[in-house]
């Protein structure tokens, strides 16, 4: 149990020292919370939303899974989207991939790994998607890197699918979704420049009225 009584002792250290810099720091955080930010990102432990981005807590709300997926039958998903938009009237989504991503990697294969295979399916929906472009490209990593990219497009656009989204900019809601990737050994973020922010932007099969 060890490495448990690390933690409390490690929140106990961060607690003082918020404390020491601003006493009233967390009731003040305690009241309510007001970010302008979703973040959808990839469960990944190196990439922690809030520190990546340098926001403190209250900024950012924050959904992740295995490969920043945007399932239409992910209750998960859909009711963090819905509270966001609906309650929290957060005006940017962001879905954030990374390099080097796992998840991605796994879809790429044909080993059977368990449940997860049904949550990879979807990026392997993506590979098909665009199957003749990423087979064009012969280097392994340069063709998981194409894929992490489309993966991240492909779920900007189920955002924007959603009756959740589109009823928002129905009452006049300024939403935006962004893809973006986080380059792990640079620490850097990069925006893939593909935003929607207008039904206007989807393909007409996907509006709903």
């Amino acid at each position: 149990m060890r490495e448990l009584k690390l933690l409390f002792e490690k929140n106990r250290q961060w607690a003082e020292e918020h404390i020491k810099d601003d006493p009233d720091y967390f009731q003040r955080l305690s009241e309510g919370q007001n970010p302008t930010y979703l973040w959808i990102g990839c469960s990944d432990s190196r990439i922690p939303a809030n520190e990546v981005v340098g926001l403190a807590p209250g900024e950012l709300f924050v959904h992740r899974n295995v490969a920043n997926l945007f399932i239409h039958t992910d209750f998960n998903c859909l009711s963090v989207l819905q509270y966001a938009i609906d309650y929290l009237q957060i005006k940017h989504v962001i879905v954030c991939g990374h390099y080097d991503c796992g998840g991605v990697k796994a879809a790429l294969g044909d080993e059977q790994l368990g449940l997860v295979d049904n949550w990879l399916r979807n990026i392997r929906d993506v590979y098909a998607r665009s199957k003749d472009e990423l087979e064009a490209i012969k280097d392994d990593t340069l063709r998981c890197n194409r894929l992490v990219e489309l993966n991240v497009i492909q779920q900007v656009l189920n955002i924007g699918h959603t009756t959740i989204v589109q009823n928002g900019w129905s009452r006049g809601q300024k939403i935006s979704i962004h893809g973006w990737l986080y380059d792990l050994p640079k620490g850097k973020l990069i925006d893939l420049k593909c935003c929607v922010s207008s039904p206007k932007q989807l393909e007409e099969i996907y509006l709903t009225s």
